[in-house]
């Protein structure tokens, strides 16, 4: 039976990447991703912050520029696949963590850093062509694969969505919500 293992994310940097050149000539690095995600409570009608944290590790030339021109806070969208990594910890107790191995790391712009995003596609080999969401979506739209086309219909849909500018929405008192960050530097879990 044939398997599928995709993953696609877009988060912020929880820390500044963590390089390590091997003892075989290979560099990879690892970075700390968090992925927000807001929605209603349908009980209590409260808006309710969800983030999913989770490890990324980079190989290469990739994870050259990533060390060179990521830091903590950057926004990035991850395309890799997942893994499960399974020891024992000092007491002999079994722990196991996923994370993420990427076969392709695109840096959000921000404004001023072009020029960084440019060389990072140049070095990272980067088919891409431009550092946004919709380009990557619709190269992948390309594919070959029925299941990577239909992710990115999906995501290349809700860019759509998102670029369009929605109506001004009146807020009432009992509706007002306050957009804070999920977690403070001091409230991390690493």
């Amino acid at each position: 039976m044939a398997g599928f293992n995709r993953v696609i994310m877009i988060g912020n940097l929880t820390r500044d990447p963590d390089y390590k050149q091997l003892d075989s000539g290979q560099a990879v690095c690892r970075l700390g991703l968090a992925a927000n995600r807001q929605y209603k409570n349908r009980q209590n009608g409260e808006m309710v912050q969800e983030v999913c944290f989770i490890d990324i590790d980079v190989w290469g030339p990739q994870a050259e520029s990533c060390n060179q021109y990521l830091q903590k806070g950057r926004q990035v969208l991850i395309e890799g696949r997942l893994k499960l990594d399974s020891w024992q910890d000092a007491e002999g107790n079994n722990r196991s963590k996923h994370s993420i191995v990427a076969d392709r790391v695109v840096f959000l712009s921000s404004a001023g850093d072009t020029a960084a995003y440019d060389e990072q596609n140049k070095s990272s080999g980067s088919s891409a062509g431009s550092n946004d969401v919709r380009t990557v979506a619709q190269h992948a739209a390309n594919s070959d694969d029925a299941l990577v086309k239909a992710a990115a219909r999906d995501l290349l849909d809700k860019v759509g969505k998102a670029s369009k500018p929605a109506a001004p929405k009146k807020v009432t008192p009992d509706a007002a919500f306050i957009d804070e960050p999920p977690f403070q530097e001091d409230d991390l879990p690493f």
